[in-house]
């Protein structure tokens, strides 16, 4: 399963035994998987512990991991943040501006979208719709005018 980041396709450097958020080990470093319907609860809780969560897409049109990446993110989770499963290339930027560090994809999607149709996507901090319509600020100048 190739791994996708912003330099394109990549093996899998992750060596980690993934444990389903709902049923965690009573301690150790944790390797999250996290379902896209699941409770966060018990995954906010352990945050400091968890080296990885993978966050499944069962859908390309299931859009509910990228709000559970924001939670994570917005909780304080720094970590390696990876999008698993039905993400397409289109997607590649919301992914990234969610929070993602990377999202891991089937043979066959890879073969069906070429590392070119992601790379294309990888400069996802210039291709939102704030900057295309001139709207995004810059941090300084905005604290500034606070």
């Amino acid at each position: 399963m190739p791994i996708v980041t912003d330099a394109g396709f990549a093996p899998d450097d992750l060596n980690a035994r993934f444990s389903p958020s709902d049923d965690l080990p009573a301690n150790g470093p944790l390797s999250i998987d996290v379902a896209s319907d699941a409770d966060l609860t018990p995954v906010l809780a352990r945050l400091e512990e968890a080296t990885a969560i993978r966050v499944a897409f069962p859908s390309s049109a299931d859009g509910r991991g990228f709000t559970i990446a924001r939670q994570l993110r917005r909780a304080g989770y720094t970590g390696r943040l990876r999008a698993e499963g039905h993400v397409i290339a289109d997607q590649y930027a919301m992914a990234r501006r969610s929070g993602f560090d990377e999202v891991e994809i089937s043979d066959d999607l890879a073969a069906r979208q070429p590392e070119d149709q992601w790379l294309a996507r990888a400069d996802w901090q210039a291709h939102d719709y704030q900057s295309r319509l001139g709207r995004r600020r810059d941090t300084k100048s905005a604290a500034a005018s606070a």
